[in-house]
């Protein structure tokens, strides 16, 4: 059974760092939570380290400057997101150098930025679906529409054996009150129709590695530090967290927030019932981070 405590406080001196989701923790995809954003300067004042861990497909740098503009500027210490992970593999040549591109021009073509990180790096160009040895996906082209209309494309897709680069594993995210699809909604369908998709963000290992190498940059300690892992998607963050064995709190006031049943906090028997179905176990749960 998982723990329900009111205030990350209580149990924030157990850990040197929190790997905190952003949307739907710490924003709502258009105003910050100012809740949230206390408690994660608290914790800082107090010695923790803060590392936003976002399966957004952007580069960091341009995550942190949509934070600065949204004025939280104080609240966190790096940033590691899952599209930093899939670029890497993108430049590496993981679905080949001529890629058929999938998301919203022109929000998603800092995806495409050099990674200077990266030696030797291949030569992406994006092209028609017809001349593409693989897929980028970033995202829908429309969020709001219907899933299947990407069936045909993917049918010819797979019969060409394209793999799929997913940059955000996400499957939905509530922009303030609008539902939206993401890529991991358009990764699950290739996969379902006998594609194969490569995933980069939570709750796979390759975005828990770079967190982890953001926090050794700021520490300068190779030692393994004590990690709790806080947010709201319970097969992302939370079974992320249980897949890398570190502790976890579970935000029931986003996306789960009608299953949990929660108001300020969740009804223990409604998360009780939740966890049970979704098999993943977190060790804390809080309607809210504050």
């Amino acid at each position: 059974m998982s723990q329900i405590v009111n205030t990350f406080a209580e149990i924030s001196d157990q850990y040197d760092v929190a790997f905190v989701d952003l949307w739907g923790c710490m924003h709502n995809g258009i105003t910050p939570f100012q809740d949230a954003v206390a408690a994660m300067k608290s914790y800082r004042e107090r010695g923790g380290k803060v590392v936003l861990v976002t399966n957004s497909p952007r580069p960091w740098d341009s995550v942190a400057q949509q934070l600065l503009d949204m004025g939280m500027d104080t609240c966190w210490d790096a940033i590691a997101t899952s599209g930093d992970s899939a670029r890497a593999a993108m430049f590496r040549g993981a679905v080949g150098s001529k890629v058929y591109f999938m998301g919203e021009t022109p929000r998603d073509d800092d995806f495409f930025k050099p990674l200077k990180i990266i030696e030797n790096p291949v030569d992406i160009q994006k092209v028609p679906l017809a001349e593409a040895e693989g897929i980028v996906c970033c995202g829908p082209f429309d969020t709001q529409a219907d899933l299947d209309v990407n069936r045909p494309d993917f049918l010819y897709a797979k019969s060409k054996g394209l793999k799929l680069l997913c940059a955000n594993p996400d499957i939905i995210v509530d922009r303030g009150e609008i539902r939206e699809w993401c890529a991991g909604a358009l990764a699950a369908l290739y996969t379902e129709m006998g594609g194969e998709s490569l995933y980069f963000g939570k709750p796979h290992p390759p975005i828990y590695d770079l967190a982890r190498r953001r926090y050794a940059a700021l520490t300068g300690s190779l030692s393994d530090p004590r990690i709790i892992a806080i947010g709201d998607g319970i097969r992302t963050d939370i079974l992320g967290g249980q897949q890398e064995d570190i502790d976890s709190l579970f935000i029931t006031g986003g996306l789960a927030a009608s299953e949990t049943k929660t108001d300020q906090q969740p009804d223990q028997n409604a998360l009780n019932a939740y966890i049970e179905t979704e098999k993943v176990t977190p060790t804390y749960a809080i309607g809210f981070l504050r």
